[in-house]
């Protein structure tokens, strides 16, 4: 799974238990270095490209070659920069909260679920474009749809363990 994930019972700040937490981040595999790599191969090759044409007359193609360079390194930048948002799926005593953070790590927003009458929905087994939906009191809410669906069908599988630890007993929650 994309991100970070706790699935033990765990003690929270405010005293009470986390049964699982999970902040979920969109998978980027190109790392810094490669970047770097991709940028530096693109340019030598545009620059040889616009190059050959100055130099058979027709020089103005040498900006343009530089602009496709400007072009590509400004759309890796807006990529890199989608990639730091984040969805953070955390359960405890408290009941289920669902936080969406945008790339600059603003919370963008926060819904909470009681977990006692929780649905954990997706395809079986999961398809490319199979939802991951949590529903409960006739709210719906769709997670993780960054993920793979076979993070999305593991994301789903590691959520309902969860609420079946958060309904057992001895827990004050669960008989509310």
């Amino acid at each position: 799974m994309a991100g970070e994930e706790n699935r033990g019972i765990m003690p929270a700040r405010d005293g009470g238990r986390v049964f699982f937490d999970a902040v979920l981040h969109p998978h980027r595999s190109l790392t810094p270095h490669g970047f770097k790599l991709i940028i530096a191969a693109t340019a030598v090759g545009l620059f040889a490209v616009g190059l050959l044409f100055m130099l058979l007359g027709a020089w103005p193609v040498l900006g343009f070659c530089g602009l496709e360079l400007l072009l590509l390194y400004i759309a890796f930048r807006v990529s890199f920069r989608d990639g730091r948002a984040a969805e953070r799926i955390r359960l405890s005593d408290a009941g289920l909260e669902v936080s969406r953070l945008a790339p600059d790590g603003a919370v963008v927003g926060t819904w909470r679920l009681p977990p006692n009458w929780l649905r954990v929905s997706i395809e079986q087994p999961p398809q490319h474009d199979s939802p991951l939906i949590l529903s409960s009191h006739g709210r719906h809410f769709v997670v993780g749809r960054f993920l793979t669906a076979e993070e999305r069908g593991e994301l789903a599988a590691a959520l309902r363990a969860a609420l079946e630890r958060w309904r057992c007993k001895p827990n004050p929650c669960a008989a509310a």
